[in-house]
């Protein structure tokens, strides 16, 4: 930790993007300074000069570490396609600063003991700082309920993980009496994975009696339908109308999903959404060419879906960007379409894809701090984080929305050593990151000899 004038920076939040200066004082950031501000003559305080250490950010964009809340690194139970290490390393080469794990590895995150079992695996060996959802079963709501008794402060996890779909994992959720239960839970956020089990398992039982085992992955997008998500998205979401419960719908695919949610807000203003960089970028078209690498559930969907879930994102329907970081061995994607597994890595180019489409879109470039960073900070209180304010954590990220660059698969960090980015062009390549006022990545590499990322604490 040190003490920096980051100048010559476009300051990136929700509220602005504007030229000025950002001063790091140890692991806080200590003052902003606006350059239209300085013109008035009216800065807020003045501008520290003897003890900094100068850096010229050329003009380039500086944002708020970006915090993933939706990421699978496979720890434990999986650790030879992925682990905390490895994936925690891609996640900050891309300009994420914090992440939040998904309970469904192997044992399932599904009591505190898990819970905690998985931050010791994590402790010391993340580059990131680092927190954890937990799952629900068709059992754990009691156990749940009681460590929610201690508050915030006492909290071990930040939110709770229910599978209203099968997934890697098997924590499928389909009594309806522990819905009602997990749905009825107060003072936490709900996660919810939106596709009814009985479509998917009909549309599977039609392609195995049309191709046997040789079912193509073209039929995923038929297999893991659209009625699939929107019938279990309605669900979800007149539930937490009725019970008023904090949902927010993950991963979102479809045009329809997009509306319901646009509506369900007006009623239960707590309902929240997200999808990820790979239903903004892929369709349904791109399973002719890329196959398994882009299996992933729910699954990518079409074209029309894609430019109605970009102006979800425009609009503001969409709240988060999670990246839904699912490694694979490609060895376990070389497989018939019912052994592969689905999901894909996607965390070191979340940042740059989803800048690339706003760019592409025209979708103003405010919106990006607050899908990938202020939004989740807000959702599930995470103290001190994703915003650029002073006495905030100085966790930052700089880009060069003026620059492009090809995703090789010699540059990937990922464990598994693939991604189905592979030979995609994205702008905005991240140069810098700080956390906790420490510079770890330069020049697009790590600069640190040892992970330095911490446990997420909750307001």
């Amino acid at each position: 930790m040190g003490r920096y004038l980051l100048e010559n920076a476009t300051i990136l939040t929700g509220e602005y993007m504007e030229e000025g200066i950002l001063s790091v004082d140890g692991d806080r950031i200590g003052g902003i300074w606006l350059k239209k501000d300085l013109k008035e003559g009216t800065p807020s305080s003045p501008i520290p000069s003897e003890g900094y250490e100068r850096i010229d950010l050329g003009g380039k964009i500086l944002l708020a570490g970006g915090i993933d809340a939706h990421v699978h690194f496979r720890e434990p139970g999986m650790t030879g396609k992925a682990d905390f290490f490895t994936e925690s390393r891609a996640a900050l080469l891309g300009g994420i600063t914090s992440v939040f794990d998904m309970p469904n590895t192997n044992p399932p995150t599904v009591s505190i003991e898990a819970v905690r079992d998985k931050k010791s695996m994590a402790r010391g060996r993340s580059w990131t700082d680092y927190g954890f959802h937990i799952g629900a079963t068709n059992s754990n709501a009691g156990i749940i309920t009681e460590a929610l008794r201690k508050g915030v402060s006492g909290r071990e996890f930040a939110a709770v993980k229910v599978f209203m779909g099968s997934s890697t994992g098997n924590m499928l959720v389909d009594s309806e009496s522990a819905l009602g239960e997990i749905f009825s839970l107060k003072d936490v956020r709900i996660l919810v994975h939106c596709e009814d089990e009985a479509t998917i398992r009909e549309n599977l039982r039609k392609a195995c009696e049309q191709y046997g085992e040789d079912i193509p992955f073209t039929l995923h997008p038929v297999i893991r339908s659209r009625k699939a998500c929107i019938r279990s998205t309605a669900k979800a979401l007149e539930t937490a109308i009725a019970k008023g419960t904090a949902l927010h719908v993950l991963h979102v695919t479809t045009a329809e999903e997009a509306e319901m949610i646009r509506a369900a807000k007006i009623h239960n203003p707590l309902i929240t959404a997200e999808t990820s960089a790979n239903y903004l970028l892929f369709t349904d078209a791109d399973y002719s060419s890329l196959g398994a690498k882009v299996k992933c559930n729910p699954s990518v969907k079409s074209s029309r879906d894609r430019e109605a879930l970009r102006e979800a994102l425009r609009d503001g329907v969409i709240d988060t960007i999670g990246s839904d970081h699912a490694p694979h061995l490609l060895s376990e994607k070389d497989a018939p379409y019912r052994k592969c597994p689905s999901g894909v890595p996607s965390i070191q180019h979340s940042l740059p894809a989803v800048f690339t489409v706003c760019m592409e879109e025209d979708i103003p470039l405010t919106r990006i701090p607050s899908l990938f960073s202020e939004k989740a900070a807000s959702m599930f209180g995470i103290s001190g984080k994703g915003f650029l304010r002073p006495g905030m954590d100085a966790d930052l990220t700089v880009i060069d929305k003026d620059a492009i660059f090809t995703v090789r698969k010699e540059d990937l960090a990922y464990k598994c050593g693939w991604s189905p980015y592979e030979g995609m062009t994205f702008s905005a390549p991240v140069q810098t990151v700080f956390l906790h006022g420490e510079k770890v990545v330069g020049d697009g590499h790590i600069t640190i000899p040892s992970p330095t990322g911490k446990e997420l604490l909750y307001r």
